[in-house]
């Protein structure tokens, strides 16, 4: 659907955006939010509740994106609101310690089977920086592995082969091209790093033989979110886990996008991983910004003032932000409540069966990939995308751009970025879903 023939007025947002571009850089805080993904420049949200959200011109919309996952209860959730507007009232915030940390760390060890500890911080790129300093310090290692297409935040170290590239610049399988994701990075930076495909055990055991007993760490995701959703083959996380400590370095599990969204201890839980460290952040804060870093006191204690062999430092001013930590107390008591977890993935499964329905029935080239609380539309002519590879080489990413575009003027709010997710909360239904079916159909018949 062409701008000139979209059918919802959009003028305030228009006219906020050539205001914004006055003092903020593309006239947004983060890319993700710009005129880079949608055109011809975003739509500014002003409230929400539940499932649903109005932009500045008053039109309405289902919510899909969810802020990227952060919101696993939808918009303004009676509970939530009622705990901010107590916690506020008492003060927001002391930057001491306080018996709210408590209660957050008591839910979270209760409720995530490899944390023994936690130490929480305020986005998940904090975290994955962390759970790095701590493996280094634990294995007296310099090195690490990460897969190509994942995100672990925009910490230096990490930006390598994390966006999308011309599949001319990726270089062989067993020995990657390494490409920097952002200017302002020295090259040296990258010495440490090493890179690796995932979803593919024979480069893995390729590259470990070079590289695995340097490694203090191999950090991935469970399930690959930065490319979409593309989930793991079947064995592949455990083989992973088993690689790692055969070659003596830690496995890292970055859960900022998964945890707390398939089940209350994660997909550590779901795919039974034992991770040695892990990483949180996005639905653990129910919309509040926290990060979180979890695993054994023999590796956590290693951030001790007393620690006799050597204190990992990590400080914060807003590290268990007393107000966040009521949020996070109270968000894990609502997923902890009987049925969270099985409504989840009843409506997110139902989203996706629909739509493979809909694809089919309107002779559309398209997977729906993942299952559940989360998953991704590819046009692709290809049966499955399995990695990074498969994503920079067959995957349409311009006609998702247009078919997202034409269901966001149907009331269906969802970022044009085929690198991101559908998130499902708990506060969608299965009305939602069927005004998104009908929407995806409509789509369907303009998609060129």
């Amino acid at each position: 659907m062409t701008q000139a023939t979209r059918t919802r007025n959009h003028i305030r947002s228009q006219q906020l955006f050539e205001r914004a571009q006055q003092r903020l850089v593309e006239g947004v805080n983060s890319p993700s939010r710009g005129a880079a993904v949608y055109s011809p420049g975003p739509i500014y949200l002003e409230r929400g509740r539940g499932s649903q959200v109005w932009d500045a011109d008053g039109n309405e919309y289902i919510d899909f994106m969810m802020s990227f996952g952060a919101l696993i209860h939808g918009h303004a959730h009676p509970r939530l609101v009622e705990v901010v507007s107590e916690g506020m009232a008492a003060g927001s915030h002391f930057a001491a310690a306080t018996s709210a940390e408590i209660e957050a760390a008591e839910r979270f060890c209760k409720m995530v089977p490899t944390a023994e500890a936690v130490r929480f911080c305020n986005t998940g790129s904090e975290a994955a920086m962390l759970a790095l300093r701590l493996a280094r310090a634990h294995t007296g290692r310099n090195k690490f592995l990460k897969f190509e297409g994942h995100y672990h935040g925009w910490y230096d170290a990490y930006l390598l082969n994390a966006h999308g590239h011309s599949p001319q610049r990726l270089g062989p399988r067993h020995d990657p091209a390494r490409i920097p994701d952002s200017a302002g990075i020295p090259a040296k930076v990258f010495d440490d790093v090493v890179i690796a495909p995932w979803n593919d055990l024979e480069s893995l055991e390729h590259i470990l033989r070079r590289h695995g007993d340097d490694l203090a760490a191999i950090i991935t995701e469970p399930i690959m979110a930065n490319m979409g959703c593309i989930l793991p083959r079947e064995g592949y996380l455990q083989q992973v886990q088993k690689l790692a400590h055969r070659h003596g370095a830690l496995f890292i599990l970055d859960e900022v996008v998964t945890g707390f969204r398939y089940a209350p201890g994660g997909c550590q839980e779901y795919y039974r991983l034992q991770p040695d460290l892990s990483t949180f952040g996005k639905a653990l804060g129910a919309g509040f910004p926290v990060g979180a870093v979890a695993g054994p006191r023999a590796i956590l204690d290693r951030m001790r003032w007393d620690n006799d062999n050597g204190m990992v430092l990590h400080y914060g001013t807003f590290n268990g932000h007393r107000l966040t930590m009521k949020v996070v107390a109270a968000n894990l008591d609502l997923l902890a409540a009987e049925g969270a977890y099985k409504r989840l993935h009843a409506i997110g499964d139902s989203a996706v069966s629909g739509l493979r329905e809909i694809f089919r029935k309107c002779g559309v080239k398209a997977l729906v990939q993942g299952f559940g609380p989360m998953f991704q539309i590819y046009f692709t002519e290809r049966d499955y995308i399995f990695d990074y590879r498969d994503y920079c080489s067959y995957v349409n990413t311009a006609r998702y751009s247009q078919f997202v575009h034409s269901v966001l003027d149907q009331g269906i709010y969802m970022t044009p970025s085929n690198g991101l997710h559908w998130i499902i909360s708990t506060a969608h239904t299965e009305a939602d879903i069927q005004k998104l079916l009908a929407a995806a159909e409509a789509a369907c018949t303009e998609l060129v």
